[in-house]
């Protein structure tokens, strides 16, 4: 029951943070991007569009959400850690940088893998490897997350 507790709260979270931003689709001011980390070796566009939205997985027990505005893009997950950066295009290919508050290297540098209308997968460099995620629509929790009632 924590698990679907801290999932609701996360995306009600998240559901705020995504609307906070005050620019519209389109804005492409860099006053308020963080710079992006790693290994970045070219300029971040604007993600394309299948990258917009609040994406969710599970790992390690860990409810993970990442979300995705222009070329801004923010992780949290339970346990504490909160990420920012940038996402989108760069040398032909759909990448997230981030640096996180708590000084985790799990997820600075991600290639997204793949994307569709409900998932998307991304591989992580380093020892995290490839993570699935599926699309939070508006504010609600994607189905399949463990609840009170399923056994991890």
């Amino acid at each position: 029951m924590r698990t679907a507790a801290a999932a609701a709260g996360l995306v009600g979270a998240l559901a705020l943070t995504a609307c906070s931003g005050g620019g519209s689709k389109n804005d492409t001011s860099s006053s308020a991007t963080p710079t992006p980390t790693g290994s970045a070796t070219g300029a971040v566009t604007d993600a394309s569009g299948k990258l917009q939205g609040s994406w969710i997985t599970t790992s390690k027990g860990t409810i993970v959400a990442l979300v995705i505005t222009g070329k801004k893009a923010g992780l949290f997950a339970t346990g504490g850690s909160v990420c920012s950066g940038t996402a989108g295009a760069e040398a032909g290919m759909q990448m997230v940088h981030l640096t996180c508050t708590d000084g985790s290297k799990d997820r600075v540098t991600g290639m997204v893998d793949s994307v569709s209308k409900d998932g998307m997968k991304v591989t992580w460099s380093g020892k995290l490897g490839q993570e699935t995620y599926t699309r939070a629509e508006g504010g609600k929790l994607p189905s399949g997350l463990p609840t009170a009632h399923t056994k991890q």
